[in-house]
């Protein structure tokens, strides 16, 4: 007799961060950007935080946008809690981000206070960034 055939399941329990990014690696809205030169899951603290760094350096001047988003639940066991008893509660959302991902942009400002509000923005990140510039900004 023959036998069903079996599904082979697959749980995923970790979003895959081989590789660069196949999107979002180009300028599409603003002038100014900054760019991910290392893998990491970034939380969605992470990402307020440096939206709010980014405008309190531009001080209403200009735009900015956030290219990434945390839609990536992470789930944690409490503290000192024993193995096994199923999976852990959600804690956390994180936005999966590989080298060459543009995490914000900016656009009518400056240069050099461009530059500033990237470089505080990235201080509140887990990972090494650049500041990009669009190919054919003039500096108006």
């Amino acid at each position: 007799m023959l036998e069903p055939k079996r599904i082979k399941r697959r749980r995923v329990h970790r979003d895959n961060l081989k590789g660069n990014a196949q999107r979002g690696h180009t300028l599409a809205f603003g002038s100014f950007g900054l760019k991910a030169l290392e893998p990491k899951f970034i939380t969605s603290r992470q990402i307020e935080a440096c939206r709010i760094a980014i405008a309190r350096t531009l001080q209403r001047d200009g735009q900015t946008f956030i290219r990434i988003f945390p839609d990536r639940p992470m789930t944690s066991k409490p503290a000192e809690t024993r193995m096994g008893k199923g999976k852990g509660a959600l804690d956390h959302f994180v936005a999966a981000v590989k080298p060459g991902r543009i995490l914000f942009e900016i656009s009518g400002v400056t240069e050099d206070k461009a530059r500033e509000a990237m470089r505080r923005a990235s201080h509140k990140l887990p990972i090494k960034t650049k500041f990009v510039m669009r190919r054919d900004y003039d500096g108006h």
